[in-house]
């Protein structure tokens, strides 16, 4: 049965693509989108208080299938990902991105000037398409207005370490299904982190505990390094050394560091032992 979190199928309606491995009313071909506004959350259900289940960043391109009362079900282009989009955030046709925002956030303005109007921020991974027209510092992009050129970098570069990354998010807020500087969850701080550095891993903890390789742990909780991934059922946190992790978690409601024994103590309470932990730089 495939996962309908990463493929879009309803018994009333699917993808084209997916004909003849599901089941549905009809199958329809997408209409391309990109997302215009600085972050779209997308929804559980078309509904403005639908539960969030992660977002998609300016720039993102979105296939949309359905249209209902002003949002529009479809799937992430970056990590497949499948749900509700409030529309007014999208824009066609999509246009070839250049660069991506390089540091935690930044705001795209109005002008060519710090004192020019924010229309929004844009966070960590964000991607525009230049105009090329530079003024003062600032670039023109396409539909963000004006943006500090220096929190640019193409896109073909590269973060070196992702635990680097994610510790640029410590003390961010806890928001689930957030992957943007304002907030995340813990999935979103392991995707975000690894994406900088050019690996694009799927959203979800369920997700996240079967990718890489294992690695060898028992009680003692010694061998491990940066950069490994802990996986409990329901959450997962990046080690920042042999005994440290960094996590986007409830109990803080924040991205926080902590040694990784006393948070095996307190969230074996709501999520059980340790399932795996994973590998992915050999």
């Amino acid at each position: 049965m495939l996962d309908p979190n990463l493929h879009p199928y309803r018994s009333d309606l699917a993808a084209t693509k997916l004909k003849g491995l599901v089941e549905a009313a009809r199958f329809v071909d997408p209409i391309r989108h990109q997302v215009s506004a600085g972050v779209a959350p997308l929804r559980k259900v078309p509904e403005p208080d639908g539960e969030q289940l992660s977002q998609a960043l300016h720039g993102d391109v979105i296939d949309i299938y359905e249209e209902r009362g002003g949002f529009g079900w479809g799937q992430m282009h970056s990590d497949g990902y499948v749900g509700w989009f409030d529309m007014a955030a999208l824009s066609a046709p999509v246009l070839a991105t250049t660069h991506k925002i390089k540091v935690l956030r930044t705001y795209a303005f109005s002008g060519p000037s710090a004192r020019a109007a924010p229309h929004f921020l844009l966070s960590l991974g964000a991607q525009v398409a230049l105009k090329g027209e530079r003024e003062n510092g600032f670039v023109a992009v396409e539909r963000a207005a004006w943006i500090y050129e220096s929190h640019l970098a193409p896109l073909s570069e590269m973060a070196l370490d992702p635990v680097a990354t994610a510790e640029q998010f410590i003390h961010a807020p806890y928001q689930w299904g957030g992957v943007e500087s304002l907030g995340l969850d813990c999935s979103g701080l392991i995707q975000t982190a690894f994406k900088a550095a050019g690996m694009l891993l799927p959203r979800d903890s369920y997700l996240q505990r079967e990718i890489g390789r294992p690695v060898f742990f028992d009680q003692s909780l010694t061998g491990l390094k940066r950069g490994d991934i802990v996986c409990w059922k329901g959450h997962v946190a990046l080690m920042t050394d042999e005994t440290h992790i960094l996590h986007a978690n409830g109990y803080h409601m924040a991205v926080a560091q902590e040694p990784l024994a006393a948070a095996v103590e307190r969230i074996g309470a709501s999520y059980g032992s340790i399932l795996t932990i994973r590998r992915l730089d050999e």
